[in-house]
């Protein structure tokens, strides 16, 4: 494995990390990880983890349904019925805040929501660094897609990264470039997992949602809140992704019982769900969380 290993805390600064626990890539190597917090200010990430250049292979799989558009397993199946339902949902989330201008998705995948969003009167812009996804998506949309943030100089009214800031090498540095393509009185959208949900803490190394090496950052309330202020930035609002339980205890009951049958997973992973959903509720504190951040 081409490696590299952080030496400092990317929100603090900090060189003192402990070990959190060892978790599996289930989706492709099955290589083992080790997730580290930073003793400081308790941000998780996982350390070491591959380098930028030697990352993509561990793209490289069908199952990666968000690279590759794919849909042929029972799970896959679930997450594109999701997804469809999702895609609505985040039109209705961000129309809250503006109904049309232009908008950037940062991280499009092969193109379903930057889709859905033109449909809906947007003009829309995508940045997708894999080029299958960047392909599949500048086909759908009959736009070009771009590779990297550094190519793109305009502003935009709405950024969306739905799951995506938590696969990126440089934080500091692509957070701060979002902030200068965002325009005055626009708005950043950024879902990413919560480490300190129901369900991460009842699956543990089995969490779904650590996907390691992909996920190199697994954040909670209050270090997205501290990312977020050392680029002057406020959270406006936190709202639950409601139906990432599900999925992602599905997925978990696979990894830990890779035995057991797709029915009794899926029984099991609607009761951890529900009952994950119900013991967040109170404090907004689900499996996955999407923040509403302004300048």
């Amino acid at each position: 494995m081409n490696l590299e290993t952080l030496a400092r805390c990317p929100l603090c600064q900090s060189s003192e990390f402990t070990n959190v626990l060892l978790a599996a890539d289930y989706t492709t190597t099955q290589e083992t990880f080790q997730i580290q917090k930073c003793v400081n200010c308790q941000f998780v990430f996982t350390n070491p983890r591959p380098a930028a250049s030697a990352i993509g292979k561990y793209y490289q799989s069908d199952s990666y349904i968000s690279h590759t558009d794919g849909g042929k397993g029972i799970l896959d199946r679930i997450y594109l019925m999701a997804r469809n339902f999702t895609l609505r949902w985040k039109e209705q989330l961000i129309f809250k805040q503006q109904s049309t201008g232009e908008l950037l998705d940062v991280g499009c995948g092969t193109g379903e929501f930057i889709s859905h969003m033109k449909t809906a009167g947007w003009q829309v812009t995508g940045m997708e660094p894999t080029e299958i996804a960047r392909e599949k998506a500048s086909q759908k949309v009959k736009e070009k897609i771009y590779s990297d943030l550094s190519e793109i100089h305009q502003t935009f009214d709405v950024i969306t990264l739905w799951h995506v800031l938590e696969h990126v090498h440089q934080l500091n540095e692509t957070v701060a470039k979002i902030k200068s393509l965002l325009k005055e009185n626009g708005t950043i959208f950024i879902a990413v997992p919560n480490h300190e949900s129901p369900d991460a803490k009842l699956y543990e190394q089995y969490w779904a949602a650590y996907d390691v090496p992909r996920h190199l950052w697994h954040f909670s309330k209050t270090t997205m809140q501290q990312l977020t202020n050392q680029h002057g930035m406020k959270i406006k609002q936190v709202v639950p992704m409601k139906l990432d339980a599900y999925y992602v205890s599905l997925l978990s009951e696979k990894y830990r019982h890779p035995q057991q049958s797709s029915i009794t997973s899926m029984i099991k992973a609607t009761l951890q769900g529900f009952q994950s959903n119900r013991r967040a509720s109170k404090e907004i504190n689900h499996s996955s969380l999407i923040y509403i951040i302004k300048k």
